[in-house]
């Protein structure tokens, strides 16, 4: 999961559409997530279960960057995870004015603790050892991990995930792609540790890793607008074929869990989650599967 914020170039917009015109993955709701059952009561815009009754309050981190939003301004509803907030905010009862943006870094946003804000979107993933110390809803978003290196590299052309086994790769600090790197491709040496995605491409550009892993929209952006020479390897699934869920995360034990679950829930019925996938975000058609 990467954590870069420039303007995304019309020439990678292309790639992101078209490729999500060829075939967008649907959200799944997932088994993983928290919260008690809530009442309609409890659900409506002046709960006592919010932050602040009357007002939606959302957290991302900053800079929020393409394809999840745009122009580093979650407020304008462009980008995927923007679109998705207002989305739900709408299906909650909430005007557009009544929703306001809090920053909170990512590797913040599951410590244990009071928070903030009603949820927080960035690209989460939903797993056991954060749901121990926040909530989350069910899935908007099923996510596969990506490889991307240079073109000229020796790694350029590999089909298989043990092809990296003597590659120096690079992730972000607190994501879950450190742990793909290491069940997934298994490479001699530990991954390194960037604290953001424009370390990363500066470590990539510079000879300093052979590759980058990260999940696969964030892939098509960096080919498309970060990274010269950008190669996509291909593609693969986290712990051993288990889908990565993006959830929305809300303190622990809120009130106003089950509230957001239906507000997601109606939008997967409708199709507004598909259509917002297919907008938004590249799809998967044309990367190759790696294998082991």
């Amino acid at each position: 999961m990467s954590r870069t914020r420039t303007a995304l170039s019309s020439s990678a917009a292309a790639v992101v559409v078209l490729a999500a015109a060829a075939c967008a993955p649907q959200p799944q709701a997932t088994p993983k997530a928290s919260g008690s059952a809530g009442s309609a009561a409890a659900c409506t815009t002046d709960s006592p279960s919010l932050h602040k009754p009357g007002q939606l309050t959302i957290a991302t981190d900053s800079p929020a960057y393409e394809p999840w939003f745009d122009s580093n301004t979650p407020s304008n509803g462009k980008g995927f995870e923007s679109a998705v907030a207002y989305a739900v905010a709408g299906k909650l009862g909430f005007e557009k004015d009544q929703v306001k943006w809090v920053v909170e870094p990512f590797s913040h946003s599951y410590a244990p603790g009071a928070k903030a804000f009603d949820f927080d979107i960035n690209q989460i993933s939903i797993t056991p050892q954060r749901a121990k110390a926040v909530d989350f809803s069910t899935s908007y978003y099923t996510a596969n991990q990506a490889v991307l290196t240079l073109g000229g590299s020796k790694f350029a052309n590999a089909t298989s995930l043990s092809a990296f086994k003597d590659a120096k790769m690079g992730v972000q600090v607190a994501t879950t792609s450190y742990q793909a790197v290491l069940e997934r491709l298994k490479p001699t040496q530990k991954p390194s540790v960037f604290n953001t995605t424009k370390d990363e491409v500066t470590a990539l550009t510079n000879g300093q890793i052979d590759a980058i892993v990260t999940d696969l929209p964030t892939v098509f952006y960096l080919a498309g607008a970060e990274v010269d020479n950008g190669k996509i390897v291909g593609q693969f699934d986290y712990a051993g074929g288990t889908p990565e869920n993006f959830g929305l995360l809300l303190p622990k034990n809120s009130g106003y869990t089950s509230c957001v679950n239906q507000a997601l829930h109606a939008l997967e019925t409708d199709g507004t989650l598909a259509k917002l996938t297919s907008t938004w975000l590249s799809a998967s058609a044309d990367v190759p599967e790696l294998k082991q």
